[in-house]
């Protein structure tokens, strides 16, 4: 089968900007990640093979001149020096193991340097995703035609309703080209009229640097599932936000909360951190729940929320986007990372439920491993050991 991922920086933009959080901060540190099936799916026989098969590809896949002078102009906060490692990093896929078992499930660890492996998350979903639609037969039955009138029409129907939003969807997308041609679509729109609503561009780096988008992203659960086990549940959100401060000098300034719950978050967060921060992310939860919870922080606090940003990203579709604005009704800058809606609602195509998460980790060679775990305010979001996980939500309560 053709290679599927063929561009460098077809990645998200998280995955540059915890790279270099990690080289700064524990350069030694060894992980493993490992793959969830949310839908527990049955994958055709021999898709380990096909996997397999595009992992080996990723060995040949460099970073280019073009992409280097992209990122140099365009992501001020990452240091000349660190483009310099991009260019002699070379993806090995010996860090990945891919088994499936008789019935169909997949089995796949990522293993190694934990500043080496970041790379694998978005090349192996997408990869997982376009060739199950193309086995599923979805890409021999894609109507382009019928799909672009549809992103023409969603895209009239996000900046009308004044949504500020940009696409998070590489990850499950239903194929390399429908994103290319959704985003094209969505640009499209965007300039040719004056909206009430904003296009933020996209997190995919390949697909900002080709259609003049701004690419979003700044810090994934990992970091905080990781710093747990150096410092805690209750000290890690506290340590994360110091630490990625401190890297970035203040840049990439939303930070992502619910990693262990918005209560274990919400009670150690310092005045100090929130005026460091422009903004938080809303990845699990009732979100208007979680609203009025950051509204009532930020007033403790003494902080204006009109002044903060929020950042919903949870499985979001336009319907919700704008149940979720009208809510907000301007009491903080409410904006919008919307992902499978926007690169896999294709006709007559399942969306896949995967995701690739930090397991075990340890700051150098030399210590001990630990358990990675993330629990979110999603129940159905909890990933990790569960012995763990269980004494962790006993000790929150």
């Amino acid at each position: 089968m053709r290679q599927i991922i063929t561009h460098f920086t077809d990645n998200d933009l998280y995955t540059f900007s915890c790279q270099y959080y990690i080289m700064q901060q524990y350069p030694r540190a060894e992980v493993e990640y490992t793959f969830f099936d949310r839908n527990n799916t049955c994958y055709p026989k021999g898709f380990d093979k096909l996997l397999q098969e595009q992992i080996n590809f990723m060995a040949g896949v460099q970073i280019t001149d073009q992409e280097v002078d992209f990122m140099t102009k365009n992501l001020v906060w990452l240091p000349i020096w660190y483009f310099s490692f991009l260019r002699g990093y070379r993806f090995n896929p010996a860090e990945v193991s891919i088994t499936q078992d008789e019935e169909g499930h997949l089995s796949i660890k990522i293993s190694g340097k934990w500043f080496s492996t970041i790379m694998w998350e978005m090349p192996i979903l997408s990869c997982i995703s376009e060739l199950m639609h193309t086995l599923n037969g979805d890409v021999d039955r894609y109507d382009l035609q019928a799909e672009h009138a549809k992103a023409i029409a969603k895209s009239e129907r996000i900046f009308g309703a004044g949504l500020t939003l940009g696409d998070m969807g590489t990850r499950r997308r239903f194929s390399f080209d429908h994103q290319g041609m959704v985003l094209k679509a969505m640009k499209q729109v965007y300039d040719s009229k004056q909206w009430p609503g904003v296009f933020t561009g996209t997190s995919n780096v390949w697909f900002a640097m080709r259609l003049g988008l701004k690419p979003l992203g700044t810090l994934s659960h990992q970091i905080i599932s990781f710093e747990e086990i150096v410092s805690g549940v209750f000290e890690c959100n506290y340590n994360v936000m110091k630490k990625f401060s401190d890297v970035y000098d203040g840049n990439n300034g939303i930070y992502l909360y619910d990693c262990f719950g918005d209560n274990v978050f919400f009670k150690n967060l310092s005045k100090r951190m929130a005026m460091m921060y422009s903004g938080l992310r809303v990845d699990s939860g009732i979100e208007e729940e979680q609203i009025e919870k950051i509204i009532e922080k930020y007033h403790q606090l003494g902080i204006d929320p009109a002044s903060k940003q929020v950042v919903f990203s949870n499985g979001l579709n336009i319907d919700r986007c704008i149940e979720i604005h009208n809510y907000c009704a301007g009491r903080v800058k409410d904006s919008y990372g919307v992902g499978t809606y926007i690169t896999c609602d294709v006709n007559d195509a399942a969306p896949s439920n995967i995701v690739v998460k930090l397991t075990r980790g340890r700051i150098t060679e030399s210590r001990e491993w630990h358990d990675c775990i993330k629990l979110s305010c999603d129940n159905g979001k909890t990933l990790g050991n569960k012995e763990k996980c269980n004494y962790i939500i006993s000790q929150i309560k």
